[in-house]
């Protein structure tokens, strides 16, 4: 399978008052609907996430955005935007909005169109973050039942990573919590033309 070289990813800076949002601003793919449609699909994440940390109003409020390219290969592009606001009370909070995209038509991926249809992902990775939470040690706020069938993630290394956000799993000390999944742990169920069938070693 041939590929087109990786997107051109730059980061373009936007402040309005006690607010720093660096945001990605995807370029250099054959496909200009493609690109636009990225483009679109990340400035309205951005925009849900600052609207979603709720009022600057209090004289110490701060609001910090940023992103990390977690994939950008094999006609994939996945990335992870974090939005950092101090509104008041005892700390800031961070938020976590991850996009996958395919860098040919600009389609962004949810996690169940990862899979093939029919397929019980959502059991399948629940069991495997089961197993992890219990390897790794990891303190849960109540014990770990199932992710959502849309829990959010990104593609990286060969890997499907699943998280959640702050408070959601964990106490907010620990941070976001991350579970790494092999591809080769899911390779049955992959859907093969998604993102996570092109990190196959044989493509």
């Amino acid at each position: 399978m041939a590929f087109q070289f990786p997107a051109v990813v730059q980061a373009s800076r936007i402040t309005f008052p006690k607010a720093e949002i660096w945001v990605p601003v995807v370029s250099g793919l054959h496909n200009a609907a493609a690109r636009n449609s990225i483009n679109g699909k990340i400035r309205q994440t951005v925009r849900e996430l600052v609207e979603n940390q709720g009022s600057l109003s209090d004289p110490r409020a701060e609001m910090q955005g940023y992103f990390e390219v977690k994939t950008n290969e094999k006609d994939v592009l996945s990335l992870s935007l974090f939005n950092y606001a101090y509104t008041g009370g005892a700390h800031g909070l961070t938020l976590q909005e991850s996009l996958t995209f395919d860098t040919t038509t600009g389609k962004s991926y949810s996690l169940a169109e990862l899979f093939k249809p029919g397929s019980n992902y959502v059991n399948r990775l629940s069991d495997i973050i089961r197993t992890q939470i219990a390897t790794r040690q990891i303190a849960t706020l109540d014990p770990f039942q199932s992710i959502r069938p849309d829990q959010p993630f990104y593609v990286a290394d060969r890997s499907l990573v699943v998280y959640f956000a702050l408070y959601e799993l964990t106490p907010y000390a620990f941070g976001f919590p991350y579970f790494p999944i092999s591809v080769y742990d899911l390779s049955d169920i992959i859907n093969p033309n998604g993102p996570l069938g092109r990190m196959d070693v044989n493509n």
